[in-house]
Order: structure tokens, then C-alpha cells, then sequence
């Protein structure tokens, strides 16, 4: 199937087959994917998190008012944006440097940008920071669509609560999570409704 076919396969996938799992071939494939995703600068401004304990998934769908395609998934995949921009920041040049102090200098310009962008977005860095989970989330529903493995983008749940449960530090705030496994047999899958071209897309 073409890339547009695997995207017409694919489906907000509610109920998953508990009795089937996403192969570790197949889950680090996704992880790839997302790893590989563009990002504003290249920086990478979140963490994610690949939820397989069973208890915790459990814990995790009471926060989500009891959606089941969190305990029915095979894996729960949490995209979390960081807060503190100027220390990834940091990390990102060290590690775009080598650690080499001379080719971080000759960075310096890039850098300052970046630290510039930073400082000017203020508190709104953080929904830019946020606002690139979103672009790794495309990235890993289309690596599930081409492996025929099925997804569902969630943003129903308490944030705080969340954190709580994953015990994650103040750099890190979840913004999305990503059930992935496989449909059910009897699922009933609607056919999709999307606006037509011509109201959609404007040439000018």
C-alpha cells in the first residue's frame, strides 16, 4: 500500500486486542520516527515516554475519564514538552559541538539566535515547546499507519495528575499521549469524513 492508502487504513483506533502486542522491531521503528521528526531549530524540545506497565496504565486511564484505549493498547507512548528551553538549549549545542569548545564558538551566532527567540518568547516558550510534541506526533501516527498498526492522538486528561504518576520533573510537562496496538476484529470502523479539497486548500 502506498503512503495515502496507509493513511486512509488507518483509524482513531478506541478499543485495542489486549491479546495482541506491538513487536520491539515494530515499537522501535515508531521510535524512530519520532526521533527523526523536524523540529523549530532541530532542537528536539520534549521527552517521550514509552508507558508499558500495566498498573500504570490503569492509574493513567482514571485521569482520562476512563477512556479505554489506554489499558487496551499494547504500549502508551506520553509526549512530554520541556519547560526549561535555555537548558535544552544548552544540551542542544553541547551536543551539536561535540563537546568541542572551538566548534561551539563557531556557533555562537546560531546560538545567540536561539537564545534571543527564547528570551523574546518569554512564557510563551513553552507553548512553542508544546506546539512541537504535535509535529512528533504526526511523525509517529504515520510510522504506526505504515507498519498497519493501529493509534489514537489523545489530549483528554489531567495534565497534573499525569506528572504525578510518571514522577516527572519541572522540565518536563506532558502535552500528548499515543495509544498504539492493534484494532479489535469486530471493530466498527466509520468511514472518514474530511472536507473537500476545494474548501480546504486556497491557491493563490
Amino acid at each position: 500500500m502506498s503512503f495515502l492508502e496507509n493513511l486512509e487504513w488507518r483509524y482513531a483506533t478506541k478499543i485495542f486486542d489486549t491479546q495482541k502486542k506491538v513487536s520491539l522491531e515494530n515499537r522501535e521503528k515508531i521510535l524512530e520516527a519520532i526521533r527523526m521528526t523536524p523540529t523549530s531549530f532541530g532542537m528536539q524540545s520534549y521527552h517521550v515516554i514509552m508507558v508499558e506497565n500495566e498498573k500504570m496504565k490503569q492509574s493513567i486511564q482514571e485521569i482520562s475519564w476512563n477512556q479505554p484505549q489506554i489499558t487496551t493498547c499494547s504500549d502508551l507512548i506520553v509526549f512530554c514538552a520541556k519547560v526549561d528551553l535555555m537548558k535544552a538549549k544548552d544540551e542542544y549545542f553541547t551536543m551539536l559541538s561535540e563537546g568541542n569548545p572551538e566548534k561551539r564558538k563557531s556557533l555562537e551566532s546560531f546560538e545567540q539566535m536561539v537564545s534571543g527567540f527564547i528570551q523574546q518568547k518569554n512564557k510563551d516558550a513553552i507553548s512553542w515547546s508544546e506546539k512541537q510534541t504535535y509535529i512528533a506526533l504526526g511523525f509517529a501516527m504515520a510510522a504506526c499507519a505504515e507498519l498497519h498498526i493501529d493509534s489514537c492522538p489523545m489530549e483528554g486528561f489531567d495534565a497534573n495528575a499525569l506528572t504525578k504518576i510518571l514522577s516527572l520533573p519541572e522540565t518536563l510537562t506532558p502535552t500528548l499521549m499515543l495509544p498504539i496496538g492493534y484494532r479489535t476484529a469486530d471493530a466498527e470502523i466509520r468511514p472518514k469524513v474530511r472536507f473537500p479539497e476545494k474548501s480546504l486548500i486556497s491557491f493563490l
